[in-house]
C-alpha cells in the first residue's frame, strides 16, 4: 500500500454560481502562492464520489466550502467533522455527495483528518464567476486561516480536538 501523503486543501464549490464557488475561487488562489512540499491544492468542483480517492491519498484534508444558515454574509467557519451528522445541515448544492462520501470512508476505515473551512453565504441561485463584495472581503482572511491551519497541523502543535458545529 502506498503511503499516505501529507495535506490536501480541496476547494469546493461550483465556479458558475457566484458565491457557491468559494471554496474553487480560494484553490485557485492558494496554488497561485508558495506553499509547502507537503502541501497539494485541488479544485474539487462540486464534490461526489470521484473525489474519494483523494480522501483515501492524504493523512490531512483541509475543505473549503460555501454555507447557507443564519450566520452573516462572509462569516467564516472552522468545523472539524469526524462524522457525516457533522458537516453543516445547508451546506451548498453538493453536501450530499460530501457526506456520503465521509459516511464511506468511515466504513473502509480510510477516514483522513478533514477540517472544514464553510463561507456563509445568501444564495445558491446567484449565477455567474464573480463572487459578492462581502464575501470577496474575506478571501484574504480565509487563505490566512488557511495558511495558519497548515503551519498548526505541520508543527504538530495543532490540539486533536473536535470543533464540532459553530
Amino acid at each position: 500500500m502506498q503511503a499516505k501523503k501529507d495535506i490536501l486543501i480541496l476547494g469546493i464549490g461550483n465556479y458558475l454560481m457566484g458565491d457557491e464557488g468559494i471554496g474553487v475561487h480560494v484553490a485557485e488562489q492558494l496554488l497561485k502562492e508558495n506553499l509547502p512540499a507537503d502541501v497539494d491544492v485541488l479544485d474539487g468542483g462540486t464534490g461526489g464520489f470521484h473525489l474519494l480517492e483523494y480522501f483515501e491519498l492524504y493523512k490531512t484534508v483541509i475543505l473549503v466550502d460555501a454555507t447557507l444558515g443564519d450566520h452573516p454574509i462572509g462569516t467564516i467557519r472552522l468545523i472539524k467533522p469526524r462524522f457525516a451528522h457533522d458537516f453543516p445541515k445547508a451546506m451548498s448544492t453538493h453536501d450530499i455527495g460530501l457526506k456520503d462520501m465521509v459516511g464511506a470512508l468511515q466504513l473502509m476505515d480510510k477516514m483522513p483528518i478533514i477540517h472544514l473551512f464553510v463561507v456563509s453565504i445568501e444564495s445558491l441561485q446567484q449565477q455567474g464567476i464573480e463572487l459578492t463584495p462581502e464575501v470577496k472581503a474575506v478571501v484574504p482572511e480565509l487563505i490566512l486561516r488557511v495558511r495558519n491551519l497548515i503551519e498548526e497541523i505541520r508543527s504538530g502543535v495543532l490540539e486533536e480536538t473536535i470543533y464540532g458545529v459553530l
